[in-house]
């Protein structure tokens, strides 16, 4: 048990000291995560980042990493995990012919611009920025599942030219400053203008693949020379999160994404949302402890 401490302690520069009652603590909460990650990137077309960048907020925290580092390092360990479980989810839904596929052709330049102006972004701004930004999204992603009938609409379809183009720049930067896989933004957006949830859902997990690679790679050459991360970290991005959470993700996506197919989800959404909220506010109560 002592080798173990010791060995452990050692992962992180910084001198925290973990125990072995700790890491089995940790190893669960992230497998357990990564299952919860995987079913919902299929059933709801998210990549999963609103569960995984809560889980590796308190993850890091309890590994002493800096503040001014954390939020970054969940962000992009997010989105290298959000690669696999879109890939599944998007097959599924893509044998089932629920993908819109114009869709993803007219956004896959515009979200790829977006996600390369928040990654801009993201090794500038401040740990505060990135809470307040992932608080938004999140309390608005709720507000879409608890209120979707009172929402106005925005039209009866897509719209064409700049402003498809504007809406995809907005998905992927959006996206890229919170570690989201593009699901949950692209998924407002489609059922704002008309279409119906099964398409949105569908179509969105494929956003998650176009906002999650470019992301992915994008916070590893932000972060690679950051100082202040743990071991194992290629820039902003933790191989040991993303080996800890990936497996687990990889095998619910397919089970969410054919439950999307079957079960009414109007529990599951409320459930959601309040997730979503609680989430919200743990970060925006962090900020006034500042």
């Amino acid at each position: 048990m002592g080798a173990l401490h010791f060995t452990l302690s050692s992962l992180y520069h910084g001198g925290s000291s973990i125990s072995a009652s700790h890491v089995l603590f940790l190893g669960t909460a992230l497998l357990i995560a990564g299952g919860i990650v995987g079913f919902l990137a299929g059933l709801f077309g998210i990549g999963g980042g609103t569960v995984i960048v809560p889980v590796l907020y308190e993850v890091f925290g309890l590994l002493s990493v800096p503040e001014d580092v954390r939020m970054q390092l969940c962000i992009g360990t997010s989105l290298a995990i959000i690669i696999p479980t879109s890939i599944s989810s998007f097959a599924t839904h893509w044998k089932k012919r629920a993908v819109d596929a114009n869709v993803l052709k007219a956004w896959i330049a515009p979200i790829i611009l977006g996600v390369l102006v928040g990654i801009a972004s993201a090794r500038y701004a401040s740990p505060a920025a990135f809470k307040l930004a992932f608080a938004a999204i999140a309390m608005l992603t709720a507000a879409r599942l608890l209120w979707a009938d009172l929402l106005p609409r925005l039209g009866s379809d897509l719209p064409g030219g700049m402003q498809m183009a504007g809406y995809g720049v907005a998905i992927g930067a959006s996206s890229s400053l919170v570690g989201i896989g593009g699901g949950l933004v692209a998924n407002i957006v489609m059922t704002l203008h008309g279409r119906s949830i099964q398409q949105a859902i569908a179509t969105s997990s494929g956003i998650g693949i176009i906002v999650a690679i470019p992301g992915a790679l994008g916070y590893v050459v932000a972060g690679w020379d950051s100082s202040g991360l743990p071991p194992l970290s290629l820039g902003f991005v933790s191989l040991i999160g993303f080996l800890l959470l990936m497996p687990a993700s990889l095998i619910t996506a397919k089970a969410g994404a054919a439950t999307a197919h079957k079960l009414p989800k109007q529990l599951l959404e409320r459930m959601f949302a309040a997730y979503l909220i609680f989430v919200s506010l743990r970060f925006i109560l962090s900020l006034m402890q500042v």
